[in-house]
């Protein structure tokens, strides 16, 4: 049975999506933009459905242009729709169902007021009699990013390599590369599957790369951005050409990539890992982040740490490097507290009585009393945090268990990751699977003691073993289907305590910036960057990191060292003054003329760290690269813009960086950091440049340029 096609428009001032339902009563989102835009041309290749589904026998399948209707995705029809509002967010849900299988979707489009960015997930149910065995399930498609050949010849794919120490490194590249034109002689050519893929692994969301991407046009500066918000190694994205349109799917795990399948009983349900797909018609992909940017502002767990931006010290980098004692606390307690910290996090090691020997006897969380010596132990070092006006804090691995450790033993085989029947052990490690309550229970009882007990307000939860594909700990489960499983209950557990303790602030990191994902990231408060040591290669990934966190969740550490040079102190501090400060190094040791730079830079950013949390970023020099020599961030409100920028050795004295949303504009620009810092820069509202000179190489400083509001929206 066919009906003539139905157009459901839906969005706000920011956004419009355009969801078609054609003759065969299939939807397809055939446009997403502005409002009042026109969809592309009608193609002989119907565009993608709302929803790709594959299932054991029902994949999909392919016969000369046409797809077959064993494909199951290809069978869902059009059911109902509802637009509704939730708050500040437009709601559009699409009820889809396949009349064979009984499987039925329901697709939820989330955005916004006034942000041009789309959350995309869906929800399967199985209104059949029989089980439909899923092997992959989109939370987004959309068929016509670019439209036409053009269009597809002027794109640059993005996406970022992301290692440890190394994070945050973008790559771009034309689109045609894994997108070729492959011929035009045959017409089923016209319809090829080249496509740029990428997927995560393991256990971490962002070990090898963020789980993210984008596409821009390199002439009128068309830019998406998408992300998905997914805290494992379970996700893909592929972006590529079919009937010389632009397409982009978004997935969870998959059985291709990830072994991952999930058998849906007949009245269950399974829901997909949310995304989020950002726009910018003109602006570049400067716009797009900025949209992204106020997106993730508005879609994470309200908090008051995200307004106060406090200053963190901590102990480990290029510092006590887990190795704490109260002796050796002390007096780093006192220097901080002189510097301005408000946060004193002790960092790994608070637990060892063993010099070193810990890593494979962690669990218990108890702290050494080897290293806290005395009736109170730790407490004293707790107390003097406090005593100074600061906020104590502590680190955990909250999901591994060493060998070693005696919860090894006192846990059962169900509370940790297993497959085969076989417990995983990763380098002396196990690692555990929050779905089992033991497991949870444990955990529970260390944060009820650190923080209901002890008074700790600040947790820095850490993770450093990748233990492979996941756990197979229910019969019939494949490893991927278990770790999504474990990861939806970590998410499910860190709300419970976030809950109990409202003003408790958690960071998140797993070996730096290997678990940076914004399923955490709208929970928890703060992001780890980078373990990185070294002030100068730590510049790309600070000036970089507001691309995947908002600057005021940002961790970037600043540590200086007494052998550094005064340039060298405000270059280390400079890297951290657009973020979050997480002050380290051996403050104690450092000369006057040095400690007094660190408390200079302090002093700033507490004077402009209210406008960073309105501010979006912007990068004058594009995305920085790995080895670029002069690096800058811009972040920017109505009427401030911050501008740091950096000059590593090799690069020459000056450089014009452009400020293209301040065209016209007059501006005063003044240098905030450090104040006695020899840059000579120059404004020209004219051809929004500003032209920077820095006499000396490692250098870095910290300009603000006031000016008036924008006469546009």
């Amino acid at each position: 049975m066919t009906s003539a096609p139905q157009i459901v428009r839906w969005g706000h001032r920011a956004l419009e999506a355009e969801v078609v339902v054609g003759e065969d009563g299939i939807a397809r989102l055939t446009r997403l933009g502005l409002p009042g835009g026109l969809p592309p041309e009608r193609r002989s290749w119907p565009p993608l459905p709302l929803v790709e589904v594959t299932a054991a026998g029902h994949g999909r399948a392919w016969s000369g242009e046409r797809l077959i209707d064993s494909y199951i995705g290809g069978r869902l029809r059009h059911r109902a729709h509802r637009a509704t509002r939730d708050g500040d967010w437009h709601v559009l849900t699409v009820e889809l169902h396949d009349p064979e299988t009984g499987l039925a979707a329901e697709v939820t489009y989330r955005s916004p007021d006034g942000v041009p960015v789309l959350r995309g997930e869906v929800v399967l149910r199985n209104e059949g009699d029989a089980t439909l065995h899923l092997e992959s399930v989109s939370s987004l498609v959309v068929g016509s990013l670019a439209d036409g050949p053009d269009a597809i010849d002027g794109a640059d794919l993005l996406w970022a390599e992301n290692d440890w120490v190394a994070e945050c490194r973008w790559q771009r590249r034309p689109m045609r590369v894994s997108s070729p034109v492959i011929g035009d002689r045959v017409a089923v050519y016209d319809n090829g599957k080249g496509e740029f893929t990428q997927s995560g692994r393991g256990v971490w969301s962002s070990c090898g790369r963020l789980p993210m991407g984008g596409l821009t046009d390199r002439r009128p500066g068309r830019t998406w951005l998408w992300q998905i918000e997914h805290n494992g190694g379970g996700w893909h994205w592929e972006c590529g050409e079919r009937d010389t349109l632009a397409y982009l799917a978004l997935f969870g795990p998959t059985d291709i990539h990830h072994g991952w399948r999930h058998p849906l009983e007949p009245g269950a349900e399974f829901r997909t890992v949310p995304v989020a797909l950002a726009f910018s018609d003109a602006g570049g992909p400067d716009e797009a982040f900025a949209a992204l940017t106020r997106y993730r502002r508005a879609a994470r767990r309200p908090h008051a740490d995200h307004l106060r931006l406090p200053v963190i010290f901590n102990d480990y980098m290029n510092c006590l490097m887990g190795d704490p004692t109260t002796e050796k606390l002390l007096p780093l307690v006192d220097a901080a507290a002189e510097a301005g910290a408000e946060y004193f996090v002790i960092d790994a090691g608070w637990y060892d009585g063993e010099n070193g020997g810990w890593w494979d006897s962690v669990g218990a969380w108890e702290p050494a009393a080897s290293r806290f010596p005395g009736e109170r132990g730790i407490h004293e070092v707790l107390d003097r945090i406090r005593e100074r006006g600061m906020v104590p804090g502590l680190w955990l691995e909250p999901e591994v268990i060493g060998v070693r450790s005696p919860m090894a033993k006192s846990l059962p085989d169900e509370a940790f990751f297993r497959r085969d029947g076989v417990r995983v052990t990763e380098t002396g490690r196990h690692h555990l699977d929050l779905r089992h309550p033991a497991a949870r229970a444990h955990l529970d009882q260390v944060v009820d003691r650190l923080v209901g007990e002890w008074g700790v307000g600040y947790l820095k939860l850490d993770h450093n073993i990748d233990p492979g594909s996941g756990t197979s700990a229910h019969p019939g489960e494949t490893p991927g289907a278990g770790l999504l499983g474990h990861n939806r209950a970590h998410l499910d557990w860190l709300d419970g305590i976030l809950d109990r303790y409202p003003h408790l602030v958690v960071e998140n990191c797993s070996s730096g910036g290997m678990r940076w994902d914004y399923a955490l990231l709208s929970r928890l408060q703060l992001q780890s960057t980078s373990d990185q040591q070294n002030l100068q290669l730590y510049a790309p990934i600070a000036a970089s990191a507001p691309t995947a966190v908002t600057p005021e969740q940002g961790a970037v550490w600043g540590y200086p060292q007494p052998e550094d040079s005064l340039d060298e102190v405000a270059f280390t501090m400079a890297n951290a003054l657009l973020g979050r400060i997480h002050l380290s190094g051996l403050l104690p040791d450092l000369p006057p003329e040095a400690r007094a730079l660190v408390h200079e830079a302090v002093t700033v950013y507490k004077a402009i760290r209210t406008d960073l949390t309105q501010a979006v970023p912007a990068w004058p020099l594009g995305l920085p690269a790995w080895d670029d020599p002069w690096l800058a961030l811009a972040l920017h409100t109505p009427v401030t813009t911050y501008l740091t920028v950096w000059r590593r050795p090799g690069a020459e004295t000056s450089t014009t960086l452009p400020l293209s949303h301040l065209h016209g504009r007059a501006a005063r620009v003044d240098v905030l950091y450090p104040a006695a810092s020899q840059a000579v820069a120059s404004w020209h509202p004219d051809t929004a440049d500003l032209t920077l000179t820095l006499p000396a190489a490692p250098s870095a400083v910290l300009l603000r340029l006031a000016h008036a509001a924008s006469d546009t929206p």
